[in-house]
C-alpha cells in the first residue's frame, strides 16, 4: 500500500496540473524525445523568457488532470514522454515558440493542446503558430480602421483643391 504522504503529493500535483489546465489561455501538449539536453534547455529558456510554464509530466497524472478538468479528448495526446507547455496570457506564444523550436529540431514533435478550453490536435496547433504575433494583428486591424477616414481626408482635400483651382482661373 502508498504511503499516505505520496499519495496526497501526487493529489496535490493533478490538483496543481488540473487548475494550470483551466486557467490557461493555451496548452501545448510536445513529445521531446531525442532532444539532447542542451536543446531541452535552450527550449526552456525561450519559454520562460515568454512567461510560458513548461514541464515535463508523467501521462498518469496528466490524465487524472484531464478529467478533473474536464477536457479527456486530450488523454489520445499522452503517449511516450510528455512535455507540457501552459501559457496564462498569451495564446499563441507557446505555440509559435514550439513550433519554430520544431522547425529546427526534427525530434520536438507537438502532439496537440488546449486552446481556450477547447482541445485541438497537432495541426491546429500549427495553425494557431503561423498567425501573426498580437501585435501585428492589431497593426492590421488599425490599418482597416483608418483606411475609411484617410480615404475621406484625401477625398475632401481633393475637393478643395479643386475648388481653389476653379476660383483662381
Amino acid at each position: 500500500m502508498p504511503n499516505a504522504k505520496v499519495l496526497q503529493e501526487k493529489q496535490q500535483a493533478v490538483t496543481e496540473v488540473s487548475a494550470k489546465l483551466r486557467e490557461s489561455a493555451s496548452t501545448v501538449v510536445a513529445d521531446y524525445r531525442g532532444l539532447n539536453v542542451a536543446q531541452v534547455t535552450e527550449l526552456r529558456k525561450r519559454l520562460r523568457e515568454a512567461g510560458v510554464d513548461f514541464q515535463v509530466l508523467k501521462n498518469t497524472l496528466v490524465r487524472r488532470a484531464t478529467s478533473d478538468a474536464g477536457l479527456t479528448e486530450l488523454d489520445s495526446a499522452l503517449t511516450g514522454p510528455t512535455a507540457v507547455a501552459f501559457s496564462k496570457d498569451d495564446v499563441v506564444v507557446a505555440a509559435k515558440i514550439l513550433s519554430e523550436f520544431a522547425k529546427k529540431n526534427d525530434a520536438l514533435k507537438v502532439k496537440g493542446g488546449v486552446v481556450e478550453g477547447r482541445v485541438v490536435d497537432a495541426a491546429q496547433i500549427k495553425a494557431l503558430a503561423d498567425l501573426p504575433s498580437r501585435e501585428g494583428l492589431l497593426s492590421m486591424l488599425l490599418s482597416v480602421l483608418q483606411a475609411p477616414i484617410r480615404n475621406f481626408a484625401l477625398a475632401v482635400k481633393a475637393v478643395s483643391e479643386k475648388q481653389e483651382g476653379g476660383a483662381q482661373a
